[in-house]
């Protein structure tokens, strides 16, 4: 298997966007991700935490239909620290995905004995700043050819 992931997408409103669900959809159907599990939680106005399952919600079965089972490792643990960082107000996507484009990677460097020793997320800010040096470049390459 590739490396995994536990991702919270998180959005105003009490209900999810069919075209978020339907994103995640297209990256499972185009072989980037496999989605192992994944969970809607919902923080009322008042605090109170909800949760179900995609497939309970008939307006995303199509960006749902081939899925497939689940394993249901996401819980009620995992549920409460997701709402943790929710507005009253808003819902979060949790997805538990393996990152199945390393999978390949992965298994060789695993042949090799190696292993990842560590994982650090980039934040926003710094991935535009990232985003705006990058074209600067390209840019910069271009303007000598």
């Amino acid at each position: 298997m590739g490396p995994m992931e536990c991702v919270v997408l998180a959005f105003p409103g009490e209900r999810l966007k069919v075209a978020a669900v339907t994103a995640v959809a297209d990256l499972r159907r185009a072989g980037q991700v496999r989605l192992i599990d994944s969970l809607v939680v919902v923080k009322s106005l008042t605090g109170e935490v909800s949760t179900s399952e995609l497939i309970e919600y008939e307006e995303y079965d199509e960006a749902t239909a081939e899925i497939g089972p689940e394993a249901n490792l996401l819980g009620p643990e995992d549920a409460a620290e997701a709402a943790e960082t929710l507005e009253p107000g808003s819902c979060a996507l949790m997805l538990l995905v393996e990152h199945v484009w390393a999978a390949r990677a992965a298994e060789a460097i695993r042949e090799a004995g190696g292993r990842i020793s560590g994982n650090v997320r980039i934040p926003h800010d710094h991935v535009e700043q990232a985003r705006d040096a990058h074209r600067q470049a390209v840019a910069a390459v271009a303007g000598r050819s």
